[in-house]
C-alpha cells in the first residue's frame, strides 16, 4: 500500500455567497457522509448583512472503520471502540488535522488569512475541528463543534495548557448537542465543553431536544454566533 500524503489537498465542494469573499468557512462532515451533507445549510444559515463567505466542504478519505466491521467508508479517523475514551485512533486524527491545516493554508493563498477562517464540523468532523483548532498557534476566527466531543483530550489539554496554547485559547467556540443523542452521549459533549471553559476558552453551549442531528433552532443560534464573529 502506498503511504498517504497527509498534506495532500482533499477533494472539496465550494459555495460562495458573494464576489471576492474575504471570509471562509471550512465544514467537516460526519462519519459515512461527504461534503454534500451540509451544503443545504448555507441558505438557512447566511444572513443578508454578512460579508461574502466562501464555504468549503471537504470529503473525508475512504478508510476501513473497525466498528463497521472494517468496511471502508468516508471517515476522518478509524473508530476502534464505542467507548469514547478509546474511540479515536491518534494517527487518523493527526492525519486529518494535517489535511485540515492544508485547507486553511490554501485559504491563505486565496487571500483569506487564518483570522478570517471559521472551522466547523459535525460529529466526527466536529471532533477533528476541536483537535485541529485547539492545537493551533495562529488563532482562527472561531470553531464550531456540533454533536461531538473532544478527542485525545490529554494531548489537546497539554497543548492548550502550554505557553504557546494561549493563542488557541483565544478562539471562540460554539458547541451544541442533542439531549437524546444515541451516537455521542450528551454527557460527553458537556464534559468537553467544561474542560475548555475551565481552560479559559470562550465557549457558547446549547442543548436541544433532538437526536444526532441539526435542528432549525440550532441554526438560528449558530447564525447569531456567526454574526458576532463576522462583525468583530
Amino acid at each position: 500500500m502506498v503511504p498517504m500524503d497527509k498534506t495532500a489537498l482533499l477533494e472539496t465542494l465550494e459555495c460562495e455567497t458573494g464576489p471576492s469573499p474575504q471570509w471562509s468557512v471550512i465544514w467537516l462532515h460526519g462519519l459515512g457522509a461527504d461534503g454534500n451533507d451540509f451544503m443545504p445549510i448555507v441558505p438557512e444559515l447566511v444572513r443578508p448583512d454578512w460579508p461574502a463567505l466562501r464555504f468549503v466542504f471537504p470529503h473525508a478519505p475512504v478508510r476501513p472503520v473497525t466498528v463497521n466491521n472494517g468496511v471502508p467508508m468516508r471517515a476522518w479517523y478509524d473508530i476502534r471502540d464505542f467507548d469514547l475514551a478509546n474511540r479515536a485512533d491518534a494517527a487518523g486524527v493527526d492525519e486529518s488535522v494535517a489535511r485540515v491545516e492544508a485547507l486553511i493554508a490554501r485559504e491563505g493563498e486565496r487571500g483569506v488569512p487564518a483570522e478570517r477562517v471559521i472551522l466547523a464540523g459535525f460529529s466526527q468532523g466536529g471532533a477533528v475541528t476541536l483537535a485541529a483548532g485547539l492545537r493551533r498557534r495562529e488563532p482562527l476566527a472561531g470553531l464550531v463543534a456540533l454533536s461531538t466531543y473532544l478527542p485525545l483530550a490529554p494531548d489537546v489539554l497539554q497543548a492548550l495548557g502550554s505557553t504557546t496554547g494561549a493563542e488557541a485559547r483565544r478562539q471562540p467556540v460554539f458547541m451544541a448537542h442533542g439531549s437524546h443523542d444515541p451516537v455521542v452521549p450528551l454527557q460527553a459533549g458537556r464534559m468537553s465543553a467544561k474542560i475548555l471553559r475551565d481552560l479559559g476558552v470562550e465557549l457558547e453551549w446549547h442543548e436541544y431536544p433532538m437526536a444526532h442531528q441539526v435542528c432549525a433552532e440550532q441554526i438560528g443560534h449558530l447564525a447569531e454566533w456567526f454574526g458576532r464573529r463576522l462583525k468583530g
